[in-house]
């Protein structure tokens, strides 16, 4: 993911230039990128090629991949207020959050469950209590309290199964420079079954698009029980593309069929949610793999969002999630007894003088946009 974001003194920020883009953005009226339309690129066109990048990521390669780091957001990507609270819920409305509101509904899946386990702990189940002992009360009250403490977790493990297991995934590629890397993605609802909704950053980063880039869904300490799915196509905000605006830090990829069957035939897939209401009751879900984490597990984090006040027009959550869970997916929602939720954005950055908060992009039209041109796009 992300390298806990400083913020630069002026001049360094005024001189952070736009970088150059990667893929197809179409030209708008004045030569420019078309911020209308998504950028994409292929990154796999032939059988044999994903093959290979299929057989590049033995266990060992992917246990030594190393989060992603972030680049800091640019002063001229601001538009918060200048002053008040920084973590205050009261903040400007992203850009392209405007139209209406539009969600797609998840599903559970024909796959195998996958690793991790119902568990009960977090699903408010206490009114089960016997009425005939006298403790049906007791019952409830301990529901309570166990549906607060799931709601209001900073970061924690996630042991209470559901499709939310099947669905996240590790995300790995080589970058431009040579390192194997590790993200965070989902796998959602499509037409085509299968796309993965993950960072923009993780797709590419520095200018230069990533290679080897697979998805690993329910990835628990190195074992994969769905297999690797190869990234064929790659779909990112052009504002993304274009100059890396961490306010369209979001991206899609489209995946290979696997052993002939699509992702979300295998693993089922959550919702999608765009140009929703802010400041809502959120749940996190990433693979951290910086300290105190090593990427072994899934993780999350859940409370009521906030808007970013002091660089971004991101939404904020508390969570001390780190390095290696960009591009987790956030849910609106979400149902822990299910696992199903509407994702609404993803983990994208920290700052680096509140270390306890994570930052994700508003899904507005852009990102709509970014996730239709993937629905659509061929999957072989």
């Amino acid at each position: 993911m992300h390298r806990r974001v400083a913020l630069l003194p002026a001049v360094a920020l005024a001189l952070a230039g736009a970088l150059a883009p990667v893929g197809t953005a179409s030209a708008g009226a004045a030569g420019g990128p078309d911020f209308r339309r998504p950028a994409g690129w292929t990154a796999t066109d032939s059988w044999r090629e994903r093959r290979t990048v299929s057989q590049y990521w033995s266990t060992n390669r992917m246990l030594a991949a190393q989060p992603l780091n972030t680049p800091a957001p640019r002063r001229n990507q601001w538009r918060g207020p200048s002053r008040g609270n920084p973590w205050s819920t009261q903040g400007t409305r992203a850009a392209g959050s405007r139209g209406s509101s539009w969600y797609e509904r998840g599903d559970q899946g024909t796959g195998t469950r996958g690793t991790g386990g119902q568990g009960t702990g977090g699903q408010g189940t206490g009114g089960q209590g016997t009425g005939g002992q006298g403790n049906g009360d007791q019952g409830n009250g301990n529901g309570n309290q166990q549906r607060t403490a799931l709601n209001n977790s900073p970061g924690l493990r996630w042991t209470d199964g559901g499709a939310v297991v099947r669905t996240t995934g590790r995300v790995f590629f080589t970058t431009a420079d040579g390192r194997n890397s590790s993200c965070s993605g989902s796998a959602v609802t499509s037409a085509n079954e299968s796309v993965v909704i993950t960072a923009g950053h993780c797709v590419k980063l520095n200018g230069a698009a990533h290679r080897n880039w697979v998805f690993v869904p329910a990835f628990d300490n190195g074992r994969r029980p769905f297999g690797t799915w190869v990234g064929t196509r790659m779909f990112t905000t052009p504002q993304w593309n274009a100059r890396e605006d961490i306010n369209f830090d979001v991206a899609a990829v489209v995946v290979a069929p696997l052993d002939g069957r699509t992702l979300t035939d295998v693993v089922g897939g959550q919702g999608v949610a765009f140009n929703q209401a802010r400041q809502q009751q959120m749940f996190a879900f990433g693979y951290p793999a910086a300290e105190p984490f090593d990427g072994s597990r899934l993780i999350y984090c859940s409370g009521r969002a906030f808007n970013d006040t002091v660089m971004t027009q991101d939404q904020g959550l508390r969570c001390n999630m780190t390095g290696g869970s960009s591009g987790g997916p956030w849910f609106q929602s979400f149902d822990a007894a299910t696992g199903l939720g509407s994702l609404n954005s993803v983990n994208s950055f920290t700052y680096n003088f509140a270390p306890g908060f994570m930052f994700g992009p508003f899904f507005g039209d852009e990102a709509m946009a970014v996730y239709r041109a993937a629905q659509n796009a061929d999957a072989v």
